[in-house]
Order: C-alpha cells, then sequence, then structure tokens
C-alpha cells in the first residue's frame, strides 16, 4: 500500500513518517523544502512541491492508494491554507481514483457527539478569539471533506507533547472519553492504523491519554 503524504516536516508527520516506513508502507510526500527531510528510505519518495500548488499535489497524490494529510498552519500562512490544500488533494484523489484521506486537525473542531465540558468550551472561545483564522480553517476544510464524496476520517487531538511514546491512548471525543493532552508519536500511530481501518470514516475521533 502506498501513502500520499501532505504535512510529513512537521513534528507529527515526522512521527508518522517514521512509522509508516518501519511498517512496510511505501511513501510519497510532498515537501517545500526536501532537505529538511532527514529520512532515507527506498520505501520513500519525495516530491519538491507546495499543497497550494495543484500540479504539485497531482503528482504526488498519482500512484498512490491513500492520502494521509497533516500539514496546518504556521507563521505567515495564508487564511484558508487547509481548505484550500485540501480541495488540490481531493482534486486530485479524484483524477487518480484515490478514494480515502485521513485529515490531522484540532480539538477546537466541534463534532456531533462531542459533549464539551466547560473547559473544553472555554478552549474553543479562547481560539475563536486568539486563532480565528486557524479555527475558520478547519471549519472549512471539514466541509470541504463532507462535500467531496470520499472515504474521510478528521483526526483530532488537544495539546500536542514530544514526549516519548506510551504505546496506549484513548479513542473518544471532546468531553468523551478524553484528556487533555497527547504525545506526538501516540497521535501518529493512530493515524497509521487508520489508513488500513474504516471504523472512523466519515467521523472525527478525538485521540488523547
Amino acid at each position: 500500500m502506498k501513502i500520499a503524504l501532505f504535512g510529513g516536516t512537521g513534528g507529527t508527520g515526522k512521527e508518522f513518517l517514521k512509522k509508516a516506513l518501519e511498517e512496510g508502507y511505501q511513501v510519497k510526500m510532498l515537501a517545500r523544502t526536501p532537505s529538511k527531510v532527514s529520512t532515507n528510505s527506498p520505501q520513500l519518495e519525495i516530491v519538491k512541491g507546495d499543497v497550494l500548488n495543484a500540479g504539485d499535489v497531482s503528482r504526488t497524490v498519482e500512484g498512490t492508494d491513500v492520502v494521509v494529510s497533516l500539514f496546518g498552519h504556521v507563521k505567515g500562512s495564508p487564511k484558508w491554507l487547509q481548505s484550500d490544500g485540501t480541495f488540490n488533494i481531493l482534486s486530485a484523489m479524484k483524477t487518480y481514483g484515490v478514494k480515502k484521506i485521513i485529515s490531522l486537525s484540532g480539538g477546537g473542531l466541534p463534532f456531533e457527539k462531542d459533549q464539551p465540558k466547560f473547559p473544553d468550551k472555554l478552549i474553543r472561545f479562547i481560539m475563536k478569539v486568539a486563532v480565528p483564522k486557524v479555527l475558520n480553517d478547519a471549519v472549512r476544510h471539514a466541509e470541504v471533506l463532507k462535500e467531496s464524496g470520499q472515504k474521510w476520517v478528521i483526526v483530532r487531538g488537544p495539546r500536542l507533547t514530544d514526549e516519548p511514546e506510551k504505546g496506549s491512548y484513548r479513542v473518544g471525543w471532546v468531553g468523551v472519553n478524553a484528556s487533555t493532552s497527547i504525545g506526538r508519536a501516540d497521535l501518529a500511530d493512530f493515524i497509521l492504523t487508520q489508513v488500513g481501518s474504516d471504523e472512523y470514516i466519515h467521523q472525527m475521533p478525538f485521540i488523547s491519554y
């Protein structure tokens, strides 16, 4: 199985790439700066480009079986980075007959199974005030996925840490069987499990310790 990977140079992306290669997957990865990719493997193909460039995205998706999208906002990112990038990815998926995408977002993105408690509501309020661009883009990117007709999963997480992998975590919803943090390595582990599973298709599981 060959994975088209977007956002593989970020914190969670690096962990995901490492795990995917260790488990024998072929990975075709888009990178704006290939020199940032420290991993060398015959299973890894790097495409130089930008997720906002439809041609670069198309070259990355071509010949793959599933998409894993882990890119997100950094300082100076365009307002609709995630939405527009996801639209490009979905267009390429339709061109090449790729049916499934797993996308990463945060707990501020609401889902119908959530039962947010006061702290969760407070965090969402703070996000709306402090980083409205990120939250609005996350919501719009979810709408783009819902309207695509594709098999999608949006994996959400709380505060991300760089702590060593624990090998155990909870899969719940905001306010339901959930805590306030997750290590990037364990989050990447769950994302990789979704490559071969349809358990959470058209859902937004929340992963935490």
